[in-house]
Order: C-alpha cells, then sequence, then structure tokens
C-alpha cells in the first residue's frame, strides 16, 4: 500500500467568488462539472493550442488547487493572472501544501486530503497536504514507474511544453480536455483536431525486449526512418511519442523498432479509444 511524496510538485490555489467561471474560461477541463475529492486532469494552453502547463485541479473550500510540476508553478500562477483581468479572483503559489500519490488502497493521516485520480482509476489517489505532516514508505522513483506502468504521460517528462498538443499527450483520452464546454485559450484548434482527426502524433508504452534498459531522449527508428521519441523510463518499461503512421507502415512492412539500440515493443494504452496500428510483438 505505497504512499510516495512529489517533491517536483507544488499547488497553486485559485480562490474568490469568481474562480470557477474565471477557471472554466481559460483551462481545457470543465471545473463546472468537478466533482468534491476528484483531482481532475487540465491544461492551460497557447492560443495556437499547445500545452503551456498541465495539472491536476481539485476543488478546495475557497475556490480550487491546483497541482502543478514545481518548476513551473510560478509560471502558471503568473500566466493565470495575465488572464485574471477583472475577476474576483486570488492566485497564488502556496509553499505550505506539499503532494503525494497514493495507491493500491494506502492509508493516510486525518489531516490528508484524499483525491480520486481523474485521470485513471488504477492511478490510484493525489494527496493535498501542510508540509511535514506524515511521511511516506515509496520513492518518487516508484511513483513514476507506476505512472509510466499504466501509460500515463507528463508534461515535462514526456513532452515539452508549448511544443505539444493536448491530443498528443492523451489528454482527450484522460478526461482533461472537455469538448461541450464553452471557449478557452486554444480551444479552437483543439476543437478542429478532434473532429477532423488530425492527431497522427501520440504518447504510447514501449517495453525493451533484449533485457536493456530504455534511456530518456532516445530516438526511436524502424530501418533508417525516424519514429519518435522516448520519454520518461523506468527499466525497462517507458512512454515513447510516436507518429502513428510511420508506426503502421514499418510494421506492415515487418520492420523492427529501436529506441536507441535497444529492441522495443510498442503497446497501445489500455485506456486509448482511438486507432492503433496492430502491433506485432518483437523478437
Amino acid at each position: 500500500m505505497p504512499i510516495a511524496m512529489l517533491p517536483d510538485r507544488a499547488v497553486v490555489t485559485v480562490s474568490g467568488e469568481d474562480a470557477t467561471s474565471f477557471l472554466q474560461g481559460v483551462v481545457t477541463c470543465n471545473v463546472e462539472t468537478l466533482e468534491a475529492g476528484e483531482a481532475r486532469l487540465g491544461a492551460l494552453l497557447t492560443p495556437q493550442g499547445k500545452i503551456l502547463f498541465d495539472f491536476l485541479v481539485a476543488r478546495a473550500a475557497d475556490g480550487f488547487q491546483l497541482d502543478a510540476a514545481a518548476d513551473q508553478a510560478p509560471g502558471l500562477a503568473k500566466r493565470l493572472g495575465l488572464y485574471r483581468l477583472r475577476a474576483k479572483v486570488t492566485i497564488t503559489l502556496d509553499p505550505t501544501l506539499g503532494v503525494a500519490a497514493a495507491w493500491d488502497g494506502a492509508e493516510t493521516a486525518a489531516t490528508v486530503t484524499r483525491l480520486r485520480d481523474g485521470r485513471l482509476g488504477d492511478l490510484g489517489e493525489r494527496l493535498i497536504f501542510p508540509v511535514g505532516a506524515f511521511s511516506a514508505d515509496a520513492t518518487e522513483a516508484d511513483y513514476h514507474a507506476h505512472r509510466i506502468a499504466h501509460g500515463i504521460p507528463e508534461g515535462g517528462r514526456d513532452f515539452p511544453w508549448s511544443d505539444a498538443f493536448p491530443h498528443e499527450a492523451l489528454m482527450d483520452q484522460l478526461g482533461g480536455v472537455d469538448f461541450r464546454k464553452g471557449c478557452y485559450v486554444g480551444q479552437e484548434v483543439v476543437s478542429r483536431m478532434q473532429h477532423r482527426g488530425t492527431a497522427r502524433t501520440r504518447i504510447v508504452p514501449l517495453v525493451a525486449v533484449d533485457g536493456e534498459a530504455l534511456e530518456s531522449g532516445a530516438e526511436i527508428t524502424s530501418g533508417a526512418r525516424g519514429l519518435g521519441t522516448v520519454g520518461s523510463v523506468a527499466g525497462r518499461r517507458g512512454l515513447g511519442t510516436l507518429r502513428l503512421d510511420r508506426l503502421a507502415d514499418a510494421l506492415a512492412a515487418g520492420e523492427t523498432l529501436r529506441a536507441g539500440r535497444t529492441l522495443i515493443g510498442v503497446e497501445k494504452p489500455a485506456f486509448a479509444t482511438f486507432a492503433f496500428p496492430e502491433v506485432v510483438p518483437a523478437g
């Protein structure tokens, strides 16, 4: 029943009487339908529809808490502030709060806010707590191995900020984009990709089949053709950004796939609903 502290995460609070309408108008997910006790994936996009910041958003007593990458949280708070205009909201990076992850039914102290991870049930829970409130029995690396095993991408590790569309980062598959709510920053581009089905690049699970560990940043190839890049890794498993049309061509031609020099197999995420080439196991 592991609990892992996530020092690479921080909490940005958005509070005030206009907090709901303010966030609803700028982020990809629907905060109006956000349930108490849920942490929902969301993002703030560029006007061109690319991900500036990804986060998990949850309701708080006086607004919302955004669980974001710690090195990006100050920029997220600043960017949200640019959109505040006359809205009655307060946006704050809260250094008194920490983030952890729990899975497989882990128990925690009463002072901890437990949130169901809305991306995927098997991921478990996100925990928001006063810094120093309790200790953990698993490591940050354990959590990322758990995340990678379930095919869940994370900004800065699996895709670069300002250079990936929500579809490429699987946000459309993990509840991070609401296609029926009103406008938000970048919405027109994202809706066009959804309705035209033009997302050819996706992040998908990889597995090394020759006993070697995967290497983050390695180029994924079939013969002399580049297909994509390895993102985060945990031993023999990892996530990779792939052009699915090129993957289909490679598989149809019977070509093997490699990440650097490592022979790999490619898997379709268990939760995915998008079209995926028929994968022939490597080796």
